[in-house]
């Protein structure tokens, strides 16, 4: 597709994406399939500078105010089907894509190329009553608890959470090995290098595409991030257990769970979403599991739960939460997350966890997950859990990772939990705590 129309294209969809009605993902998959004139090569430019956008929201923002783009026009009347976008997201996407060059040189006006060198110029140099917001990339209640929460290191985390998260991979032990993995990889020209805690993760370079790579089709690689791998380590399913991942989603732990398992056992995947369960049934296929049970539930204390209570030797918690841990791949949450809304996810999370409680037997392992940044949706639910449930016990995170072999472990933990850190540990955001049943 020619820049000009591009251009267009990257406006309209990010106008799409600032009404928030919608997950930015979601909205990006749509309008690529709705738009059959985009081309392969055209699709990704469009991703990149959606999110470009939401990463740099603040300064963008204050960029257009600082520089009024007066030049910017609105596109004039096209071919039936190219999107018609106002000037100011035309304006915004031009901001997006401030460091493409070679592209914004075909796609954007002479008067649009000196605007926007203006801009580039006012950001390189910053007066300095420019707002923190401009530096940081997030909105002020996040920023001033993320703050609190790591002291010194809240720029360099702020830093990572506006760069784009690696393509992990998790190798499916049931069906091939690691370095067979990273070798078939390097033959198929693509750089890849094991991960550094995980040990069955695959860190690439760039974001291939990996759809018709025979080692996606045939169930030897799945995408995962290290941390969620780290997650199924800490629960160390066994052979012929009877095991649980209480909020399954679309299955990429449950997948990592099964194969611990080696196939055997039962391994029941509850969600309250049916469609997203729907998504776990193509990637079951792949991977050779035949252990899994999917099954949707109403609620945590949905009544088919009540003939499994005590009956399970290890139970997975990865509660539904705000997401703040994986914002370099869904920057759109942090504008789409308010402090009030943070009390009432808590609250939920409390709740599952005790509801998944009932269902662990004498003796059996419980762990609680979130991909969340803050204090209220990790340590605040774990401790409360810990100090309400006197028939559980809090196991000692470090130990449990060195048994799986996590090299490193000790700088995974903080205050008795596994706290992982993008700027620290180059993953997504994660927290975990693990328990256990007394006999």
């Amino acid at each position: 597709m020619h820049p000009k129309a591009l251009l267009d294209h990257c406006a309209e969809l990010i106008a799409q994406i600032l009404t928030f009605e919608h997950p930015a993902d979601a909205t990006v998959a749509r309008y690529s399939r709705e738009q059959r004139a985009l081309g392969s090569r055209d699709r990704p430019l469009l991703a990149d500078a959606a999110y470009a956008l939401l990463r740099d929201k603040p300064l963008i923002e204050w960029l257009l105010k600082q520089r009024p783009a007066d030049v910017v026009q609105p596109a004039p009347k096209g071919p039936k089907g190219q999107p018609r976008p106002t000037a100011k997201a035309r304006a915004l996407a031009l901001l997006a894509l401030r460091r493409d060059a070679e592209f914004l040189a075909q796609a954007a006006t002479p008067e649009e190329q000196d605007w926007l060198a203006a801009c580039r110029e006012l950001e390189a140099n910053p007066p300095p009553d420019q707002p923190a917001a401009c530096r940081h990339g997030l909105p002020d209640w996040l920023a001033e608890r993320l703050r609190e929460q790591v002291g010194e290191g809240f720029e360099a985390l702020a830093r990572a959470l506006r760069e784009s998260a690696p393509l992990d991979l998790r190798v499916n032990l049931l069906k091939a090995k690691r370095p067979a993995v990273l070798k078939q990889l390097a033959d198929a020209g693509l750089q890849a290098e094991p991960t550094p805690y995980s040990p069955l993760g695959v860190r690439l370079a760039g974001k291939p595409s990996l759809q018709k790579l025979p080692l996606y089709l045939d169930g030897s690689i799945e995408v995962q991030d290290e941390g969620s791998q780290l997650l199924a380590l800490l629960l160390d399913a066994r052979r012929n257990e009877t095991v649980a991942d209480f909020c399954a989603g679309a299955g990429g732990k449950t997948l990592a769970i099964g194969a611990a398992m080696r196939n055997t056992g039962r391994l029941y995947a509850f969600d309250t979403s049916a469609h997203r369960l729907e998504g776990l049934q193509p990637r079951l296929k792949r991977s050779g599991l035949s252990c899994v049970h999917p099954m949707a539930i109403a609620h945590e204390r949905d009544e088919r739960l009540s003939r499994l209570l005590g009956k399970m030797d290890r139970v997975l918690v990865d509660a539904p939460c705000s997401g703040l841990g994986t914002l370099r791949r869904s920057p759109d949450l942090k504008w789409r997350s308010d402090a009030g809304g943070i009390a009432e996810i808590a609250a939920l999370q409390a709740r599952i966890l005790e509801s998944a409680a009932r269902l662990v037997k004498p003796g059996g392992r419980l762990v609680y997950a979130t991909c969340s940044l803050l204090r209220e949706e990790n340590e605040a639910v774990a401790d409360a859990f810990t100090a309400m449930q006197r028939d559980f016990v809090a196991l000692p995170v470090a130990e449990l990772l060195e048994r799986a072999g996590i090299e490193q472990s000790a700088g995974l933990v903080q205050g008795g939990y596994l706290r992982l850190w993008p700027h620290l540990h180059a993953s997504d955001g994660f927290f975990a705590a693990v328990w256990q049943r007394k006999p």
